[in-house]
C-alpha cells in the first residue's frame, strides 16, 4: 500500500451508498486516505434521504454531485469497493476489489436509510483501521 492509499466507492447511480461511504471515509480518515466515488450510470442528484441522514451526523452532502465511473478512476485506486454496479466496473491486476452487499436506499424513507448509513459507517471504520495499519499511519 502507498503512504496514502486511494479508495474508490462505486454503485450504479452514485447517489446513495457510494456517496455515504466516500463521505464517511473522508470524515474518519482526516487525510490519511484519498477517497473517490462514482457510478456506472450516475443520477442527476444525491438521494435527498441520504443527504438528510448524513446531515444528522454532521456530514454535509448538499454540494455532492454524482460522478461517472471512469477507467482512470479505477486505475488510480488501490482499493475499489463495489456496491451493486456489476459488470460495469473495469478490473485491473494489482487492485484490491471488495463487494459490499448493501441495501439500496433509493426510494426509501429516512428511517430506512439510517440503518444503511450505520452499516456503511461500520464497514468504513473497519476498512480505515486496516488501511492505516498497512501504511503505518493512525
Amino acid at each position: 500500500m502507498p503512504d496514502v492509499p486511494e479508495v474508490l466507492f462505486v454503485c450504479v447511480h452514485n447517489a446513495g451508498r457510494s456517496q455515504m461511504a466516500a463521505a464517511l471515509l473522508q470524515h474518519h480518515a482526516h487525510g490519511a486516505v484519498t477517497v473517490r466515488s462514482a457510478g456506472s450510470t450516475p443520477a442527476d442528484e444525491v438521494n435527498p434521504a441520504v443527504r438528510e441522514v448524513m446531515a444528522e451526523i454532521g456530514i454535509d452532502l448538499s454540494h455532492a454531485v454524482p460522478k461517472k465511473l471512469t477507467t482512470d478512476a479505477v486505475q488510480a485506486s488501490d482499493v475499489v469497493i463495489t456496491m451493486g454496479c456489476g459488470d460495469a466496473c473495469p478490473v485491473f491486476p494489482g487492485k484490491r476489489y471488495l463487494d459490499w452487499e448493501l441495501t439500496d436506499p433509493a426510494g426509501k424513507p429516512v428511517d430506512e436509510v439510517r440503518p444503511i448509513r450505520d452499516d456503511i459507517d461500520r464497514r468504513v471504520r473497519e476498512l480505515l483501521a486496516e488501511l492505516t495499519a498497512q501504511t503505518g499511519t493512525s
